[in-house]
């Protein structure tokens, strides 16, 4: 179990998975009032749900495909989540440049119209036509191009989002075990007699009315180990993104056609460098073994090169990730034309488990909305849906959002580094104020390892957040990894492991 702690013998659900769907399924159900146990083998967020497009986003492209309930629950969801998470979800400007020799300007109005409206868009900005020569949008961009189209989604900070969620079904009553492996589970008439395994070796039995297996790439290893076989077939696709030195000035992103009909994205990020991603490629390897090829990052550079001015080379990239999308297999036979829809599979036959296949962190709150309707009826006094109105921990921002919260910090602590006040407030929101709680000095934040990064920080972040180690830390809860040093890491390792 996670170091010091049992988990509780009997529970309504055990849901097995700590990325986002297993995560908003626990928070969705412990405020329903239901006695909760989520179990994740390595760090929450640790695979496929920190490894995204870092993207609350209908899916333009999707509408090729007639993805229309997908696309039009995402764009609702996008709205949704801006209200619930304003603190790591925000509005981004995204510019399309048309060239006539891809598709047709009067397919890319046609989808965009549709983008538009039928989501629901209520506060974020519309569709925009811009000549490319005369507005700043275009600067980066190569000679000869004319026109671009200008939209609206939103970026999200992935892995924050699992925590967040993971707090608050913390708050709400739920045992959060990290480091927990599920081993096996077997039906005893209507109940689940489970067994998990800490990363100590210790084992402790735990039964559950029901099962949730949101394990992601393992959602059928978890089934055998269950005694069970999947209903439905799971494909994985391998996604890798690259990180290089900022390409170009502002807040917006583009969206870059390919020649193969994707598209790329290219992303501001951590304020000093640029986001590009993503691939699509068939994966049968060990998920947790998953690295971007060379190829990969080759054709990510050409892809921003053909639109750029100035060309990307792989040499310049300063980071890359990748990782596996456990995709409901539509048996679509381009990679890039899998649904990202969700099945959801129940199977009642003894005490029930339900499945969870495909899905995205944009429909994320839906998903689980969705599986407590098929199985709230084996929980008496179960509540109804409540998490669509319901802010996520961080979200008590003053007028004017993260930008007026990080004014407000340096304002009562002058000592406070601006870029400092301002990390902390993105990154936490409005539980910034409880990290710097009773700090009057730089001396009470403690030892600094780099970046901004203190004792005080992180004693909170393994505390609040289950860090365990220096990589939960530098790519999950944030992404200081980019800026610090290997010694400073090291010296982060060595202070976690005391």
């Amino acid at each position: 179990m996670t170091p010091g702690k049992e988990p509780p013998a009997e529970v309504d659900l055990l849901v097995v998975g700590g990325g986002i769907n297993g995560a908003g399924i626990a928070r969705d159900a412990a405020g329903r009032g239901w006695k909760v146990l989520l179990c994740e083998k390595g760090d929450l967020a640790g695979a496929t749900s920190s490894a995204s497009s870092k993207l609350v986003h209908g899916g333009l492209r999707y509408l090729e495909y007639g993805e229309f309930r997908l696309v039009r629950e995402a764009l609702s969801e996008r709205e949704v989540l801006l209200s619930l998470a304003p603190h790591i979800v925000r509005p981004l400007r995204f510019v399309l440049p048309h060239d006539g020799t891809l598709r047709p300007r009067w397919m890319i109005r046609a989808g965009l119209f549709l983008y538009d409206h039928i989501g629901g868009r209520r506060t974020l900005p519309g569709t925009e036509t811009i000549a490319v020569q005369r507005h700043p949008y275009g600067a980066p961009l190569r000679t000869g191009l004319r026109t671009a189209f200008v939209y609206s989604d939103c970026w999200v900070d992935d892995a924050r989002m699992v925590v967040i969620n993971a707090r608050d079904a913390a708050r709400r009553g739920a045992a959060i075990m990290t480091r927990t492996e599920f081993v096996a589970a077997t039906r005893d008439n209507a109940l689940w007699r489970a067994r998990l395994r800490s990363s100590d070796g210790r084992e402790a039995p735990v039964t559950a009315r029901l099962i949730v297996d949101a394990a992601g790439p393992w959602v059928t290893d978890v089934l055998q180990r269950c005694g069970l076989h999947a209903k439905a077939a799971l494909r994985l696709v391998k996604g890798s993104h690259i990180v290089v030195p900022r390409l170009y000035d502002g807040n917006h992103a583009y969206l870059l056609q390919n020649d193969d009909r994707r598209v790329v994205f290219v992303l501001p990020f951590e304020d000093d460098f640029t986001l590009i991603g993503t691939t699509d490629i068939p994966y049968d390897g060990d998920p947790r073994l998953v690295s971007i090829g060379d190829d990969e990052a080759a054709y990510l550079c050409r892809a921003v090169s053909r639109w750029f001015a100035r060309p990307i080379e792989a040499k310049t990239v300063r980071w890359s990730y990748a990782g596996v999308r456990p995709l409901y297999d539509d048996h679509a036979a381009n990679a890039a034309a899998v649904t990202r829809d969700y099945v959801l599979q129940l199977d009642t036959a003894g005490a029930p488990i339900l499945s969870v296949f495909g899905g995205k962190i944009t429909t994320y709150r839906r998903l689980a909305e969705h599986a407590l309707e098929k199985l709230e009826r084996f929980v008496p006094g179960s509540k109804g849906p409540w998490t669509a109105t319901a802010p996520l921990p961080g979200a008590a921002l003053p007028e004017g959002g993260t930008a007026a919260l990080a004014a407000a910090l340096a304002v009562e602590r002058p000592w406070l580094e601006p870029g400092l006040a301002r990390r902390l407030a993105r990154s936490y929101g409005s539980d910034a104020t409880q990290i710097l709680d009773g700090v009057r000095r730089p001396a009470e934040l403690g030892m600094e390892f780099g970046g901004g990064l203190s004792t005080r920080e992180v004693d909170w972040l393994t505390r609040e957040e289950w860090a365990a180690g220096a990589e939960d830390i530098l790519w999950r809860r944030s992404k200081l990894g980019l800026r610090l040093t290997g010694n400073e890491t090291a010296s982060l390792a060595a202070y976690l492991a005391r």
